[in-house]
């Protein structure tokens, strides 16, 4: 599966970034990765493999290096990422939960090259970062990746403006958004920031798109009508603690055993 984790804060952003995205590592056992961003320093990344040791662990060092007051980071049972990514629309980072079914067909439509990982497979990130490139603005780019994926997708693409967050087109997987008195948040999973001290603000919509700052969280594009949650959140990969659309995994399972002849 995977999870994410973005931040914006008016203070340095790595403390609730570093422990938000650990909270989501019951969702990925391969890598975990973390960018943050510093108007003076740029962008400043870190990615680690995590099969052989936890996130924490491995993140610790990067942690007390970093500095930054916007930051996005994961754990993917996959690909490595996030990626940092240059092009037209300038510098930004972005990070993906996704499972794409039909990959070759974009790569050949795409008329791009691409960096095969171990085993021949692309990244999917890099994919999604390579459709949002070909149209003239980044939220027609979001959504025409989220269009042209067969499967689902839901991402986090960080620049020097905010974090701009998209949900799957048929909200297969969450995106949340939290806030306290100097920051918001994106995640996958809403116990995650608030163990950090953050009060659920909104949960995006299926296809919704948003961009939030230190300051605000701004719709982009509202959500469509369809939607299609994976049920495995509530039975499989999800949290005890964790909720998706005002269902908590807990009482979900209670009601599921009950149900049981």
């Amino acid at each position: 599966m995977g999870g994410f984790m973005g931040v914006a804060a008016k203070q340095d952003c790595v403390f609730d970034l570093y422990f938000g995205i650990d909270y989501h590592s019951h969702l990925g056992t391969r890598r975990g990765g973390m960018v943050v961003y510093d108007k003076e320093k740029g962008f400043d990344r870190s990615i680690h493999n995590i099969e052989n040791a936890p996130f924490r662990t491995k993140f610790d060092k990067d942690m007390q290096s970093m500095k930054g007051k916007f930051g996005i980071g994961c754990i993917s049972d996959y690909e490595p990422q996030p990626l940092i990514v240059r092009s037209h629309h300038g510098t930004y980072a972005i990070t993906t939960v996704s499972k794409i079914n039909n990959t070759d067909e974009l790569v050949e439509e795409s008329g791009s090259h691409f960096l095969e990982m171990s085993g021949g497979e692309i990244n999917a990130t890099e994919l999604i970062a390579t459709l949002i490139n070909q149209k003239e603005n980044l939220v027609d780019g979001i959504s025409y990746a989220l269009e042209k994926v067969d499967g689902s997708v839901s991402l986090l693409l960080m620049n020097k403006n905010g974090i701009y967050c998209a949900r799957d087109k048929y909200g297969r997987t969450p995106v949340v958004i939290g806030k306290k008195e100097d920051a918001f948040c994106v995640a996958f999973e809403c116990f995650s920031y608030k163990n950090l001290g953050y009060n659920d603000y909104k949960e995006l919509g299926p296809g919704e798109i948003t961009v939030i700052t230190e300051q605000n969280c701004i719709t982009l594009k509202k959500p469509g009508d369809k939607m299609k949650i994976c049920t495995f959140l509530w039975v499989y990969y999800g949290y005890p603690a964790s909720s998706y659309e005002g269902t908590s995994v807990t009482t979900a399972v209670q009601k599921w055993l009950k149900e049981i002849p």
